[in-house]
């Protein structure tokens, strides 16, 4: 099975669905099983440890397999089924089309854009400005572009050439720890701990990946040392170094009002802006997708290179 075919297969599916149905989206599926141990334990650190060791792993074990059988069964049927992990662990259209929605109607119907955000970022929207709910839905663009598009897309191209089964296992790993950090690693939350620093330490070079796809996207290579000023603002490690360098690609004010500021010289976004960003996030998906095609594309020729000298070797 050549892993390119499926990341083609997955944009293809992308940009004709958008996403699965909810009720057959296998990410739901995940997060209906965290929302099990989401609750008090009586030893909270360590029982939330196993979550984020055994969960992730048995996710993405389960795929690993079920690809594996398929590609058996024919190669047609291994592509396309790695091509549908590929696009359930990815979201670009509907990122893209969510956050234009919100942005959309920040003039017209600022409640109903408010009500909209929540699509897109967790943050209390009640009091906020048209600027701000538009700041928020770049900011939320920007880091979505690192979790749900670039990580799983990184993932499958760097072990797909090994073996495609083990490549889209490892793409729904990167999803499932995502997702556990989303829904648990909170302060409050002792349980999360582990899942919110191993969520860190795996997206440490997908959301510095992703920077370098935005400033390149908008043809604009000093936005990115402009957003390493920047990056360390939000308590996040790694979600400051594309929302920042987003911040420097339009020139605008990117805000979480009392908790971090990007680009703080500039003005919050209008309309026209927020739009130039989103689209920019959005070209920066696609470039994603031809960084991890290409990436499989020469570890595929790699492999056998390797494979050899590993033989060699021993």
């Amino acid at each position: 099975m050549n892993p390119a075919l499926a990341i083609a297969v997955a944009l293809v599916l992308d940009a004709a669905l958008a996403e699965p149905p909810r009720r057959l989206h296998p990410v739901a599926w995940f997060g209906s099983a965290v929302a099990r141990f989401d609750r008090e334990w009586s030893r909270p650190r360590l029982a939330g440890t196993a979550v984020a060791a055994l969960l992730p792993l048995l996710a993405g074990g389960i795929v690993a397999l079920a690809v594996g059988i398929a590609d058996r069964l024919h190669p047609l049927a291994g592509v396309l089924t790695a091509g549908l992990v590929v696009f359930a662990t990815t979201s670009l259209r509907m990122l893209a089309g969510k956050a234009e929605e919100v942005v959309a109607v920040t003039e017209t119907d600022l409640p109903t854009a408010r009500e909209r955000l929540k699509w897109l970022a967790g943050r209390d929207a009640e009091d906020l400005s048209a600027g701000e709910v538009r700041s928020a839905a770049v900011e939320s663009t920007a880091e979505n572009l690192a979790d749900g598009v670039v990580a799983s897309l990184l993932a499958f191209a760097l072990l797909g050439p090994v073996s495609p089964a083990v490549g889209a296992g490892a793409a729904v790993w990167v999803k499932a720890v995502n997702t556990l950090d989303s829904m648990l690693g909170y302060p409050d939350k002792p349980h999360g701990t582990t899942s919110a620093r191993l969520d860190d330490i795996v997206m440490w070079i997908p959301a510095r990946v992703s920077a370098g796809l935005v400033a390149l996207a908008a043809v604009a290579p000093a936005s990115l040392s402009a957003g390493s000023r920047w990056a360390d603002a939000p308590p996040s490690p790694n979600s400051g170094w594309p929302m920042a360098t987003l911040a420097g690609a339009i020139d605008a004010r990117l805000e979480k009002p009392g908790v971090y500021v990007l680009n703080p010289e500039a003005r919050l976004p209008s309309v026209e802006t927020a739009r130039s960003g989103v689209r920019i996030a959005g070209l920066a998906g696609l470039l994603a997708f031809l960084l991890a095609g290409l990436l499989t594309a020469v570890g595929e020729e790699l492999a056998p290179a390797l494979g050899s000298g590993v033989v060699a070797w021993f």
